[in-house]
């Protein structure tokens, strides 16, 4: 049966919501079993051990995270043109952010990949203890956050950040902060563009967490055009927004609609 023809029957509903929680709860215990040991690691173990550990175990959780939701959730992932990406050294991966999962995706294909964090994220119980041991960085000091960013990448880390700052609400997409142009310019390190595509904008913005997904989900990252470090931080945030827009546009339509299908 085609999925058109699945959309909509009462078994296909239950399963989407079967799937909602299976992804929802195996996320939860993912998390859950590395907590402690990210706790305990954290005081005890050098920073030139536990930086590695900790980004290492996030990779490989959330990398086996989506291969459940492959294989029994009807998710279907295209990642491995951030393969390309792996050994080319440090880099500013800036991407737009359409769902939850972005990071997700980005960081189970790249494990020496650190995100620019939501302050609230850092402290949150699930996510805190990993994101510390991995040393990610807090974007609630614009000037510490620079700083940070600056000393990862200076060590050969690859930084994650999405210049809107938040989860798209008006596709394609949001206007973007000059965070990406700033630790750009300080570093003189590239901005390679990464665009991340979504059958339906799912954990987005206007997607509540218990809302059943439509499925099957069907979510791309392609490699971008790399910017070169910029000189003029405005000129640069307008122009990297107008090459979202612009790359971004053929999709936008859809999203918006699928963000109010029931």
């Amino acid at each position: 049966m085609t999925d058109q023809g699945r959309a909509g029957k009462p078994w296909w509903i239950a399963y989407e919501y079967l799937a909602m929680f299976l992804g929802l709860g195996a996320l939860a215990l993912i998390c859950l079993g590395w907590l402690p040991f990210a706790m305990i690691l954290y005081p005890l173990l050098p920073r030139r051990f536990a930086q590695p550990c900790g980004r290492f175990m996030i990779s490989g959780g959330f990398r086996v995270y989506l291969s459940i939701l492959s294989f029994f959730c009807a998710c279907r992932f295209e990642l491995s043109e951030l393969d390309q990406l792996r050994d080319e050294g440090p880099l500013i991966l800036a991407a737009n952010h359409p769902s939850l999962l972005d990071a997700v995706m980005i960081v189970s294909r790249l494990p020496n990949a650190v995100c620019v964090m939501k302050a609230a994220l850092m402290d949150n119980i699930l996510f805190g203890a990993a994101a510390r041991l991995a040393r990610y960085i807090r974007n609630n000091a614009p000037l510490e956050m620079i700083l940070n960013a600056r000393e990862e990448l200076a060590s050969g880390a690859q930084l994650v950040i999405f210049p809107e700052g938040t989860r798209t609400s008006d596709f394609p997409v949001d206007p973007c902060t000059p965070s990406t142009g700033l630790i750009a310019g300080r570093t003189a390190v590239p901005v390679q563009t990464l665009l991340i595509e979504f059958s339906t904008p799912y954990l987005g913005k206007a997607w509540p967490l218990f809302r059943r997904p439509i499925l099957p989900l069907h979510c791309t990252i392609r490699l971008g055009r790399r910017f070169s470090a910029p000189g003029n931080v405005e000129a640069f945030t307008r122009e990297l927004e107008a090459y979202f827009r612009s790359e971004l546009k053929i999709t936008a339509q859809g999203l918006s609609t699928a963000a109010f299908v029931a």
